[in-house]
């Protein structure tokens, strides 16, 4: 396969950063990387363009660098949150994602941020806090405080103490129906007094 020597002029995911020189396959520089302009071919008057091209990189990676480092300061100080459904014992329904955070911390705080720079080890199935890493640089790297929580209350087991105090009042009602039933015949016998008091 023929090989050819072209000057990026844009960064590459794989393949180098701007004013870099690299070597690709003919038919990808001429097909796609130089129609693009992501590269232009190597000739003694574009080679005089990569002092040019090296100066816009270098622009380019410090106000990245300044940003990014910005950005790790106030991402730091943040919590964010993340509502999920969960069932009655606060066992999650599914998971939280690297993409799930970054959607979260764009509604919420307005900061963008590629899915691709939050390092989840594996995804977040538990409710409460964690740490999450953020790569946001190759040299800047920060942490993001993430509370899960439920969507659906979760209910607490009632303690028990409880049903022993439940039991006590019923009890307690039990002897006030006694006490209404033996209430009852008095006053039953009560009106008879008086009928018998009137007929004499």
């Amino acid at each position: 396969m023929a090989k050819t020597e072209v000057i990026l002029t844009h960064n590459i995911v794989g393949l180098g950063g701007e004013s870099d020189q690299v070597k690709v396959a003919a038919g990808y520089a001429r097909n796609y990387l130089i129609p693009q302009g992501f590269a232009i071919p190597l000739t003694g008057a574009n080679k005089r363009r990569i002092e040019v091209l090296k100066q816009r990189r270098a622009e380019r990676e410090a106000h990245e660098f300044n940003a990014m480092t910005e950005l790790s300061k106030s991402v730091s100080k943040l919590i964010c949150v993340i509502k999920v459904k969960a069932g009655e014992d606060g066992k999650m329904f599914g998971s939280v994602t690297a993409g799930m955070i970054a959607d979260e911390l764009k509604h919420q705080f307005d900061i963008t941020l590629d899915k691709k720079k939050i390092n989840l080890e594996s995804a977040i199935r538990t409710l409460g806090e964690h740490e999450v890493a953020l790569h946001l640089h190759a040299e800047v790297k920060s942490t993001l405080k993430v509370r899960v929580e439920s969507l659906t209350p979760i209910i607490v087991p009632v303690a028990e103490a409880a049903p022993a105090e439940a039991k006590t009042e019923k009890r307690g009602k039990r002897v006030e129906k006694a006490e209404a039933a033996e209430e009852k015949p008095k006053a039953a016998k009560g009106p008879k007094a008086e009928k018998k008091a009137k007929a004499e």
